[in-house]
């Protein structure tokens, strides 16, 4: 049992794996808030914030310390453009944050009875990329490789 832990540790260490979980962990965090961002607009539109989304915002998420229709277009537009951007690996450590500061908000404001599942998980997921980078498998690493030249 020994053994397999410490091969198990020894296979973790190595970069390729270490970049397969942050890419991972950057589509995992990002799929969570795309979807929410799809939920948001109007079927078949990419961007046209839904009825039901503004009345949502006026109502269930009023707790939120924003006019409800800035909020409602901040959310939708950061919900859509921060997974894309976790997606390639680009600003990626920004795109995080950004995802940390929306769950905090959700956390805070809009459900502060429901702690731990799943807000926990997502803010883990957000500070695992903002404290490690994305990886690799990203522009972001491709953009400090050529910067380095």
């Amino acid at each position: 049992m020994l053994i397999l832990a410490k091969e198990l540790a020894r296979l973790a260490e190595r970069p390729i794996v270490q970049d397969i979980v942050l890419l991972f962990a950057r589509i995992g965090l990002g799929a969570i808030f795309w979807q929410s961002g799809r939920t948001k607009v109007d079927d078949g539109s990419l961007l046209s914030i839904s009825d039901t989304t503004l009345f949502l915002f006026a109502e269930e998420y009023a707790g939120v310390p924003l006019p409800s229709e800035i909020a409602a277009h901040m959310a939708t537009y950061a919900e859509h453009l921060l997974p894309l951007l976790l997606l390639i690996g680009l600003a990626s450590r920004l795109a995080a944050l950004g995802l940390i500061g929306m769950t905090l908000v959700i956390q805070l404001f809009v459900y502060p009875e429901a702690w731990w599942s799943p807000h926990m998980g997502w803010i883990a997921l957000g500070l695992v990329i903002l404290t490690q980078g994305p990886g690799r498998i990203a522009l972001d690493r491709l953009i400090w490789d050529r910067m380095a030249r």
